[in-house]
């Protein structure tokens, strides 16, 4: 599978994928909003039409996800006790997020009372930076794990002194794993930043170019992290 477009297609049929492309939509939005926001009000308001209606609909996509984490720790916790905990505790946390994102919506499009918005807001936000400093550390455990790895491979391969195309094949497929994990890691503090933004305002972090460009970096990674091979 070589042609652009038959990725395109298949990216986006997945719901990572087109939430990727619709994250990327309101970010964006949110940057022209700030930028034109004094000198072009006009543009500035249709941006922030934009991206509210991308928000939205992010949320309208994200129905059920959930049920992700919960299916994660159903079938595969984690290989030692630490690991397991840690994976409890980051799925705990996504659950959270997803479950009362979907009050958010509800009470954002009307049909929920819009006062629950600012308290779903909350602890939606809560969950997510829960979540998201566990799956960090998963992920540098990880990276730390194949870093000795690929160490030790190496040091295999100086002591036989040839060419061995298993262990190079190890090596590739580590060194492709680390670049997912360095994505997801980008991913997660990028989120992160902005589930803080919620949980506790402050001027960098709901700052709209911290916050945008935030939002793409972690729209980005996702999108590099979900592209069909």
């Amino acid at each position: 599978m070589n042609d652009s477009v038959d990725k395109l297609v298949i990216f986006l049929a997945k719901r990572d994928g087109i939430d990727k492309l619709v994250k990327t939509f309101q970010y964006v939005s949110k940057l022209v909003h700030w930028h034109a926001e004094a000198a072009r009000p006009d543009v500035a308001r249709r941006a922030k039409n934009w991206e509210v209606a991308s928000g939205l609909s992010r949320k309208a996509f994200r129905t059920g996800r959930f049920l992700t984490g919960f299916n994660s720790l159903r079938r595969s916790p984690g290989a030692t006790p630490a690991f397991r905990l840690l994976g409890v505790l980051a799925n705990a946390g996504e659950m959270v997020y997803f479950f009362f994102d979907h009050f958010l919506w509800l009470s954002r499009i009307g049909t929920l009372d819009a006062g629950l918005a600012r308290r779903m807001s909350f602890v939606s936000a809560f969950g997510e930076a829960f979540g998201y400093i566990f799956f960090i550390a998963m992920d540098f455990i990880m990276l730390k794990e194949g870093l000795k790895l690929e160490r030790k491979l190496r040091k295999e391969k100086e002591k036989e002194a040839k060419e061995d195309d298993e262990a190079k094949e190890r090596v590739a497929k580590i060194r492709a794993d680390r670049v997912m994990r360095l994505m997801a890691v980008a991913a997660n503090v990028a989120d992160l930043v902005i589930a803080v933004a919620d949980i506790e305002p402050n001027p960098f972090c709901n700052h709209a170019v911290a916050l945008g460009i935030s939002g793409l970096v972690s729209a980005w990674a996702g999108w590099y992290r979900n592209w069909p091979s």
